[in-house]
Parts: C-alpha cells; sequence; structure tokens
C-alpha cells in the first residue's frame, strides 16, 4: 500500500502520513474466524498494571489466524485481502477445496485468486508453505517455525523476512530480520516471500488522540518527574540522568544492557547475534 500525505489544514494533520486501502479488497471480516477480545489494560489477574502505558483504544476483535498451515496438498484460493487490527500486517481470506476457510499472513505479491498450496513437495511460489529442508539456499521465506507443529514466530510483522543462508546437519541457517544469523530445524515449516505492507513504518500518526484510538496511553519522562517517583527526577531545572544512569523506574539498569539468559537453551543455536558479535 502507498503513503498518503495530507494538507496541514489542522495541526494534526499537519505532519500525518497514512496507508492507503487499495490492496484492502474486503471490508467486512469472516464472521466464522473471529474471537472475543478483551482488554485488560495493561493488568494481570490480581488487578495489578503489569505492562503501563497500555489502555483504552477502539473495540476489536481477534482474527484467528492459521500460522500452522496444516492443510496440506490441498489448493487454497486467495478471496480477499483484509485488514487486521491486531497486527501491522494484511491477511488474506483463504478458501480450500474442501471448504475451509482460514486466513494467513497475506505476503507481499500475493494476489486475489491466486492458489496457494501447503505441503512437502509444492512451488517455490509466494505464499507456499514448505519445511525448511526443502526450499532452496538465498530464498526469502517468512512465518518461520522454531519448533516443527507449533506454527509460524518468526518474521510476521509487515516487511519482515528471513533469508535462507545455508543447510548442516539437521539444522538450517537463517538470517532473520534483525541481523542475527540463527540454526532452525529442517522439518520446521515456513512459508515464501516477504511479508507485505512494508510501508507501515513510514506511518506518521500526527497527533496523540490517534496513538489513544490504539489503546497506547501517554509516557511522562522519568527526568520530568519527582525524585520518589524516577531515578532520573528532582533536581533544579532540566538535569543530566546521573552518573550511573539510565535506570528504569524501579532502579534497574536500562539502554544497553543484556537481558538476555546466558543459560537459555537456544542461545547454542545462534551464529550471530544482532549486535554483530
Amino acid at each position: 500500500m502507498a503513503i498518503k500525505t495530507y494538507k496541514p489544514v489542522t495541526p494534526g494533520s499537519r505532519h500525518k502520513q497514512l496507508l492507503t486501502s487499495d490492496l484492502i479488497t474486503k471490508d467486512t471480516p469472516e464472521k466464522a474466524l473471529l474471537a472475543k477480545k478483551t482488554k485488560k489494560g495493561g493488568r494481570n489477574n490480581q488487578g495489578y498494571i503489569t505492562t503501563r502505558h497500555h489502555g483504552g483504544g477502539h473495540k476489536q476483535k481477534y482474527r484467528i489466524i492459521d500460522f500452522k498451515r496444516s492443510i496440506e496438498n490441498v489448493p487454497g484460493i486467495v478471496k480477499a485481502i483484509e485488514y487486521d487490527p491486531n497486527r501491522n500486517a494484511l491477511i488474506a481470506l483463504v478458501v480450500y477445496e474442501n471448504g475451509v476457510k482460514t486466513y494467513i499472513i497475506a505476503p507481499k505479491g500475493l494476489e486475489v485468486g491466486q492458489r496457494i498450496y501447503s505441503g512437502a513437495n509444492v512451488e517455490f511460489n509466494v505464499g507456499n508453505c514448505l519445511p525448511l529442508e526443502k526450499i532452496p539456499e538465498g530464498f526469502f521465506v517468512h512465518n518461520v517455525e522454531l519448533q516443527p507443529g507449533k506454527g509460524g514466530q518468526l518474521c510476521r510483522a509487515a516487511g519482515t523476512s528471513a533469508q535462507v543462508l545455508g543447510k548442516e546437519g539437521k539444522y538450517a541457517s537463517l538470517r532473520l530480520a534483525s541481523g542475527e544469523v540463527r540454526k532452525i530445524l529442517l522439518s520446521c515449516k515456513a512459508t515464501i516471500g516477504v511479508v507485505g505492507n512494508e510501508e507501515q513504518n513510514l506511518v506518521h500518526l500526527g497527533k496523540a488522540g490517534r496513538t489513544r484510538w490504539l489503546g497506547i496511553r501517554p509516557t511522562v519522562r522519568g527526568s520530568a518527574m519527582n525524585p520518589n517517583d524516577h531515578p532520573h527526577g528532582g533536581g533544579e531545572g532540566k538535569c543530566p540522568v546521573g552518573r550511573d544512569a539510565p535506570r528504569t523506574p524501579w532502579g534497574k539498569r536500562a539502554l544497553g544492557v543484556k537481558t538476555r539468559n546466558v543459560k537459555k537453551a537456544s542461545t547454542n543455536l545462534i551464529i550471530r547475534r544482532r549486535n554483530g558479535k
């Protein structure tokens, strides 16, 4: 989809840049593929806020996405490209010859009326899902599984993809969107192509109200608080954050501090970290 700019007739439209809907072919979602979605406001089951800046926003319903692509060797026809409020990528409504309807992440270049397949011996066309052992080196894939049969977990956001670099033993080496090179089992499935809606990163909402519609509440700088509210707070005028800063509101080190558990089992599968080390 293309980016649309607006004339600055109001302060909110001065810098507003939104996506056009020229690729979307259906306005109303498939009723059978909807699920209830209740808002938690960032609170846990005890009512405490565990994730800040959540709350409000427009009412939404969850679209049930087929990340597993479990219907194999049955042709599916793309009936529509739809908007999904729960993700920045578009979704495609697929109707299989056996009558089953599913949603999938819409890759770039997928068109209405196109046939897609899932299986071990299908063609390397955009939208087809295969095990990594069948995908040639150099291909770009998305919706990549981490565990066979669990469903795609990697490269599901708009414009993302992973490139198959090579295969050795029971693993395939993939370069992820972050630059990380990682080994993934050859029996894991992946879908051919790059996730569409790649111009999503150019969107500029233009005003605070549009952010509130998305369920995002305001963020206050720590340096604008009092000392009892934040480690960066207090002082006369504008002060630096301190000698051993930056810190989180709870006093832990922030910005640049490694948070990955060194004992995590999958650490051995990472060939090169995203920071190049």
